[in-house]
């Protein structure tokens, strides 16, 4: 019989989507409360999926033993309380991106949680499309040959009532901009694919609205596997796209270009020769067409907690992201390459936030 794991929801926004998730596996999670402070849109969540319960006080969540994950879907810098709090309770955690708002809170929740002996799961759930997936499939099996260059493109559009939502378009609260929760999904892809970046030179700026953070960035990359990246984030494109082009010695690789599911086929998969294309096909066949998004990474977790292992996401693939977001914006203000990793001694690595660093 399947272990049904007891869940509570905190936040009503993105929360929706997880909610999607669990209901799609329903015989491996139970949704037992879930905790807003906007009551219309908590009761309404409660309501559409059959939740029985809600409530605004999130503090009561974590001495109940009814409850075996605590699913953090809140504004980004209350992630880190939450999920501490959830952790040094006996729960197990699910959070939202972006994770933390700094290398050094990732590297101390990594302490938390294996004193905990709880696990902590990020969320990338656009590493789960199918086509994203191919790729993975092809690299395993030594068909792709060595990567040369990797182009992605984030370019959505998000005028000025976006930014009426109180949290959104402020240092302190969204913790950064484009870079940090809009193309920080595709740039996950590009450490899920090659691995961690080595160099990072980027140029950001505030652009398209009257907010504090950037809402336009270029990025150059250089990976620690010795290819080449080039990254580009804008929220002012009136057509949205998000595209990813991976270029390897064997195999040239292009994503869909719908903007918010780009990890979905059909993606393209292009050989040098009709031997080799012949070879890619087969073994494309063989890739398993699964759930995807939320669905499957919460159905994985569920594999990890019952067999006690990492989850799918783990808090170094979340470390990736915030590195390559922490010399971006370090990159960005001081007019210089920076290298990576990101260690104690780097000036942002206990916040990238404007006045970080400074004297």
């Amino acid at each position: 019989m399947t272990r049904k794991f007891r869940v509570a929801v905190i936040g009503a926004g993105i929360a929706a989507r997880h909610m999607v998730g669990y209901k799609w596996n329903a015989e491996r999670f139970e949704v037992k409360v879930i905790c807003s402070l906007d009551e219309d849109r908590g009761r309404a969540l409660c309501e559409e999926f059959g939740v029985h319960e809600y409530t605004q006080d999130t503090e009561s969540l974590f001495a109940r033993d009814d409850i075996d994950i605590i699913d953090v879907c809140t504004p980004p810098h209350n992630h880190f309380e939450l999920s501490r709090k959830a952790l040094e309770s006996g729960k197990h955690v699910i959070c939202e991106k972006p994770l933390f708002g700094s290398l050094a809170d990732v590297d101390a929740m990594e302490k938390i949680a294996a004193a905990s002996d709880r696990k902590i799961m990020p969320i990338f759930q656009y590493r789960y499309g199918t086509g994203l997936q191919k790729l993975k499939h092809l690299i395993a099996k030594g068909l792709t040959g060595r990567p040369f260059m990797t182009t992605i493109e984030t370019h959505w559009w998000r005028p000025p009532p976006y930014f009426a939502v109180e949290w959104r378009g402020k240092w302190a609260t969204e913790l950064g901009g484009g870079l940090l929760g809009h193309a920080i999904h595709a740039h996950d892809m590009l450490n899920y694919v090659h691995g961690p970046c080595a160099e990072i030179f980027a140029y950001g700026a505030t652009l398209v609205n009257r907010i504090e953070v950037e809402d336009t960035m270029a990025l150059a990359v250089k990976m620690k596997n010795g290819s080449l990246a080039s990254l580009s984030m804008t929220l002012g494109s009136r057509e949205e796209i998000s595209r990813l082009r991976f270029c390897f010695e064997n195999l040239t690789v292009e994503s869909i270009h719908e903007p918010y599911t780009m990890g979905r086929d059909p993606w393209r998969f292009v050989a040098g020769d009709e031997a080799h294309q012949a070879r890619v096909d087969t073994a494309l066949a063989e890739v398993a067409v699964t759930e995807d998004g939320y669905t499957r990474q919460f159905e994985l977790f569920h594999e990890a907690l019952v067999e006690d292992r990492d989850p799918p996401v783990t808090l170094e693939d979340a470390r990736n992201s915030l590195a390559l977001v922490t010399a971006a914006y370090y990159s960005d203000r001081t007019g210089k390459p920076t290298g990576l990793p990101i260690t104690e001694d780097h000036p942002l690595y206990r916040s990238w936030l404007p006045e970080a660093g400074k004297e």
